[in-house]
């Protein structure tokens, strides 16, 4: 059986790269990347390439270390729904993947916007659900610290029902536009929701019309045990975090397991671990790229990072010491996938300054460094074994190392007929092989006419 091409986003967090101190590299965006052409250049190279989709990523933060989040640590960044917007005008297939917190948005809002996106772009919108695992978020948004994670995540598993509620609220053939009877609408086919649960009361109908693709696509990329339930029960694609081939079938049969429970079939669900792609001409300047990103980096940046993962101030340490004893996972209410991996670091006897470079240096995901045949192996492997679907591209440098992958690794990837040629017809989801979701209200009157 044919496994069809690689699923491929192409992934924005820092605007000028996925290191965390890529801004500081001699090519490196300056000011441009709070304007439109910057993104807009990226996603044109992108969509040449034929990539599925761009994913932006977001915090509703700065990082509450003045001196590192302001002063070194570039994680200032244009709100992604305003972005995705923008660039749907300036591009015709690629997906739009933008991320927006169920702690801090209301279904009502959040619903209208993904509407909209989805009609300005013809089909081509995709959420990325978030909980939002950040004090400094919370205390944006009034309160003293971070929400607790198991409240975070039964509020984010009705802000889901509500959302994909009000998107069914207009049925597919709701609108009439009839100018000579006067019914812009059927009105047997617009729905109030009358939602009262604990964490939301909405009345509905949406004021937006039933998305193109019925629902938006939801992503999702937690990897705790709340955090796969949540995307296994409501995701249609999971960013994951897989270090080898073992591991991501390993992975796979777990998620599998868990879809089962919900009643869905594992073609439903794409898994896209991150990766990093530094492309090179040969292995020694694979090394030497890697090698100078890694000299970027501030220790008190990447101690500071490790802290907000770890939940614990490391500043009163001793650097080259080890990690002090870490939160237990079931009562810390940060990001419990994080936790877990800085455990994995510390059970490595590494000390606090080397987890926190490495961290800072590449993240949790691996680099996939080399040329490009080289790198395309490696993604061949995994998506050829049944581990992966695709692959979120989490590119160190930016614009250099997107634009690198884009003209000469997908070309690679085409030569093997591992990625498409050129854009399927349809929507993100149909290009993505995933089905439209049908309306839970068509579905109800059909079943009260059959039974009456």
């Amino acid at each position: 059986m044919s496994l069809g091409h690689m699923i491929l986003s192409a992934f924005f967090f820092n605007p000028q790269g996925d290191h965390r101190m890529s801004w500081r590299h001699p090519r490196a965006p300056s000011r441009e990347i709070f304007g439109l052409d910057y993104y807009r250049q990226l996603a044109e190279s992108a969509e040449r390439a034929k990539i599925d989709a761009i994913f932006v990523a977001d915090h509703v933060a700065i990082w509450d270390s003045v001196e590192s989040g302001v002063a070194h640590y570039a994680n200032a960044r244009l709100e992604p729904l305003t972005v995705l917007t923008a660039l749907s005008a300036v591009t015709k297939h690629i997906g739009l993947i933008g991320t927006a917190s169920t702690s801090y948005y209301e279904p009502y809002n959040l619903a209208r916007t993904f509407a909209s996106l989805d009609h300005i772009s013809q089909g081509r919108a995709a959420w990325n659900v978030v909980t939002s695992a950040m004090d400094e978020e919370a205390l944006n948004f009034g309160r003293d610290g971070n929400i607790e994670h198991g409240f975070r995540y039964a509020r984010a598993g009705e802000f889901l029902d509500v959302t994909t509620a009000l998107w069914d609220s207009w049925e597919d053939e709701a609108v009439l536009i009839d100018k000579e009877t006067g019914f812009f609408a059927d009105p047997d086919r617009v729905h109030r929701l009358d939602h009262n649960g604990p964490h939301f009361k909405v009345r509905g109908p949406l004021n937006v019309p039933r998305p193109v693709q019925g629902h938006p696509l939801i992503v999702q990329a937690g990897s705790s045990e709340a955090g796969k339930n949540l995307a296994t029960r409501y995701a249609d694609v999971h960013f994951a975090i897989i270090r080898s081939n073992e591991e991501g079938l390993r992975y796979r049969a777990d998620i599998n397991a868990r879809l089962a429970k919900y009643g869905r079939s594992p073609e439903s669900f794409k898994i896209l671990p991150g990766i990093l792609p530094i492309v090179a001409s040969s292995a020694d300047e694979a090394s030497e790229k890697q090698a100078f990103l890694d000299t970027l980096l501030l220790d008190k940046v990447g101690i500071d990072l490790l802290s907000s993962w770890a939940g614990i101030d490391l500043s009163a340490y001793p650097p080259d010491g080890p990690l002090p004893a870490l939160p237990k996972e079931e009562t810390f209410n940060g990001g419990r996938t994080s936790l877990n991996r800085v455990k994995d670091w510390a059970n490595q006897n590494l000390s606090i300054r080397q987890i926190a470079r490495r961290l800072a240096n590449t993240g949790s995901v691996p680099t996939v460094a080399g040329t490009p045949k080289a790198i395309a192996d490696q993604l061949e492997a995994w998506f050829v074994s049944g581990a992966v679907d695709g692959y979120n591209l989490m590119f160190p440098l930016l614009p250099e190392d997107w634009v690198s992958f884009a003209e000469t690794v997908v070309p690679e990837l085409q030569r093997r007929s591992l990625f498409r040629q050129d854009y399927e017809p349809g929507t993100l989801r149909d290009r993505l092989g995933l089905p439209r979701p049908a309306n839970r209200f068509a579905l109800a009157r059909q079943t009260h006419r059959a039974a009456s």
